[in-house]
C-alpha cells in the first residue's frame, strides 16, 4: 500500500480549521512531517518554535476552510 501524503496533508489542513483561533492560528498537535510539508507548500508559517499553535498563511486559511467544508460538512438541500 502506498500512502498519499497529499491526502493526509489535506485532511490535517481541514482539521486545523476546527482549532482556529485569533483569526489564523491553530493548535499544532499534528505529526511534524505533516506540518513540515504544509510549511513547504506555503500553507502555514514555520512550525518549528515553542508556541503551541501555528499560523496559517492567507492561502492556508482559504484552503483550510475549503477542505473543511468539502470533507466534513453535508450538502445543503
Amino acid at each position: 500500500m502506498e500512502i498519499d501524503t497529499d491526502k493526509i496533508d489535506d485532511a490535517v489542513l481541514a482539521r486545523l480549521w476546527l482549532t482556529l483561533h485569533n483569526e489564523r492560528c491553530a493548535w499544532k498537535g499534528f505529526d511534524w512531517g505533516v506540518t513540515d510539508r504544509l510549511h513547504q507548500k506555503g500553507l502555514i508559517a514555520d512550525p518549528v518554535n515553542k508556541a503551541k499553535s501555528l499560523v496559517l498563511t492567507d492561502e492556508g486559511l482559504r484552503r483550510s476552510e475549503e477542505l473543511f467544508r468539502a470533507l466534513f460538512t453535508r450538502p445543503t438541500p
